[in-house]
């Protein structure tokens, strides 16, 4: 798989306490979008609970907050490379974005993992189980379940193919 262009959607600072879409990505007509690595973690509790988070298809969107492609720090997509082009993944309320409002379709689960919220979860496939996102596909990292409620911090990196 030849090497393409890196970036990260940013979800920071959320408040979360329902079931929901936290990052969505809907790679571009013309692209295609293999997942890197994904990660959520807390601020603020001390209190060990176990949340259940997983990356999951969708044959229909989610309503979201469509993700900025921008060069400052209004950004939800960062360019991995400041001289990289912006990304082609479609930024509207029905494409990448982030903290959905409604859930869309989901397909099929790819990635379904429990995790201790004091220690976060990390998600870093080896290159031969990386999620890989069709031209015009869409993924989504969510809660399966709501968790307890506090401030979330969420990123999903993504190389367009």
């Amino acid at each position: 798989m030849p090497a393409g262009d890196i970036y990260t959607v940013l979800n920071k600072g959320v408040t979360v306490s329902t079931a929901i879409t936290v990052i969505q990505l809907k790679a571009g007509a013309n692209n295609g979008a293999v997942i890197l690595r994904a990660s959520a973690t807390q601020r603020g509790s001390t209190t060990s609970v176990q949340e259940d988070i997983a990356l999951i298809r969708k044959s229909s969107a989610a309503t979201v907050t469509a993700a900025v492609d921008a060069t400052d720090n209004t950004a939800t997509i960062v360019r991995r490379d400041p001289n990289q082009s912006a990304a082609s993944a479609t930024l509207s309320t029905t494409g990448t974005g982030i903290t959905g409002t409604a859930e869309g379709t989901d397909a099929n689960t790819v990635v379904r993992e429990a995790f201790n919220v004091l220690n976060g979860w990390l998600y870093i496939p080896v290159p031969e189980e990386r999620p890989y996102v069709p031209p015009a596909g869409i993924i989504a990292l969510k809660f399966i379940n709501a968790p307890a409620s506090q401030t979330w911090d969420f990123e999903l990196v993504f190389m367009e193919t």
